[in-house]
């Protein structure tokens, strides 16, 4: 019996919806929400050069677009898991579950693994980057 979600399309489900939560995180809450100067000023309050908000913004951003295109799956998903790790360092005084105020560090150490995971998967069958190889080696036989 064949199975409705191969490993490709679990790869092209957990990239998608991964890319998705980044550029929410990035374009919605950072930007919109808490604007990137407020952002900025988070990370002051918390030890961090305020440029650090902006490198993190682009870096969420431009991944979040990889990974839902797939793009370089692998190199995008090792490129945020230091930031992961960072947020889940941000939020590790406010306790374990993200519900507790100024959010706890459960959803970025899950966000962090899902970026491990991603890391080990690569790009999968359903990606742009496997699209193109695919061609190119249609046009090299």
């Amino acid at each position: 019996m064949k199975h409705l979600f191969n490993i490709d399309m679990s790869i092209l489900i957990l990239r998608v919806t991964f890319g998705a939560v980044l550029l929410a995180h990035s374009l919605y809450l950072k930007m919109v929400i808490f604007t990137l100067a407020g952002t900025a000023q988070f990370f002051a309050t918390i030890g961090l050069p305020e440029i650090f908000a902006y490198i993190v913004f682009t870096v969420e951003v431009v991944s979040g677009m990889a990974l839902i295109l797939g793009f370089s799956s692998r190199f995008f998903a090792a490129l945020v898991i230091p930031i992961l790790l960072g947020a889940t360092w941000a939020h590790s005084a406010n306790g374990w579950l993200f519900t507790n105020s100024g959010g706890g560090w459960e959803y970025p150490l899950l966000l962090t693994l899902l970026a491990v995971a991603l890391l080990g998967l690569g790009d999968g069958k359903y990606s742009i980057s496997s699209y193109f190889l695919s061609k190119k080696q249609k046009i090299s036989t």
